[in-house]
C-alpha cells in the first residue's frame, strides 16, 4: 500500500512538471521561432505604435469610421471578459439595444434595412470583422463625414474584402481596423 502511494506521488509530479510545464514552455519557445506574427497576438504597428490586434475588435463611434459589431464583452471588445450577453432572443433588453441600434444605422441610411452584423454581437464580442454588406452599408455616412467621394470610400471597402479561409472556410469579411487604417492613409495621401 505505502509502495503504491509513492509511486502514484511520483506519477503525479513527474507528469505535473513535464505536461504542465515543459511542454507549455516548449510549444510557447517554437510558436515564438516559428509563428512569431501569431504568437504575439498579430498586432497591428503603425508607425512603431501598437494600434491593435487582427485577431481583436475595436470600438469605433467617430462618424468618420467604418462601425464594427456590437460588443457584450466587459466594456465593450474586452478580451479578458469575452462572452456573450447571455440575454435571450425574447430578452426585452436585446429586443430595445437591437431596435435602437437598427433605427439609428437606419435613419442614417435612408430606412434602408440593417445587416444583422451591425446590430447583433458574436459569442466572443471580440470580432475584429464585418460583412461586406455592413461594410458598403456604411459608405456613405463615412464618405460624407469626410468629406469624400463615396466611390472612392466603396473601392477601399472592396480592396479590404477577404475571400474565405482557403476558400471555403467562412464568410467573406472585412476587417474594420485595417480598413479603418487605409481610408485614414488614403484620404491623408490626399491632402494638399
Amino acid at each position: 500500500m505505502k509502495q503504491a502511494l509513492v509511486i502514484s506521488v511520483r506519477f503525479t509530479l513527474v507528469t505535473t512538471i513535464i505536461l504542465g510545464i515543459a511542454y507549455p514552455l516548449a510549444m510557447t519557445a517554437f510558436a515564438h521561432l516559428v509563428f512569431p506574427y501569431q504568437a504575439d497576438g498579430q498586432l497591428i504597428v503603425h508607425d512603431g505604435q501598437v494600434l491593435g490586434s487582427r485577431l481583436i475588435g475595436q470600438n469605433f463611434t467617430s462618424e468618420r469610421y467604418f462601425h464594427g459589431r456590437p460588443s457584450a464583452a466587459g466594456n465593450g471588445y474586452d478580451a479578458s471578459a469575452s462572452g456573450g450577453s447571455n440575454l435571450a432572443p425574447s430578452s426585452q433588453k436585446l429586443v430595445t439595444r437591437i431596435e435602437q441600434d437598427a433605427a439609428k444605422y437606419q435613419q442614417e441610411s435612408g430606412g434602408r434595412p440593417v445587416p444583422v452584423d451591425l446590430v447583433t454581437a458574436s459569442g466572443s464580442g471580440l470580432d475584429p470583422d464585418i460583412s461586406p454588406a455592413a461594410a458598403l452599408y456604411q459608405v456613405h455616412r463615412v464618405a460624407q463625414a469626410r468629406g469624400m467621394d463615396e466611390g472612392a470610400v466603396r473601392r477601399l471597402v472592396m480592396e479590404h474584402i477577404e475571400a474565405p479561409q482557403f476558400g471555403i472556410l467562412g464568410e467573406p469579411r472585412v476587417h474594420v481596423l485595417e480598413l479603418n487604417l487605409a481610408l485614414d492613409a488614403w484620404q491623408k495621401q490626399r491632402q494638399p
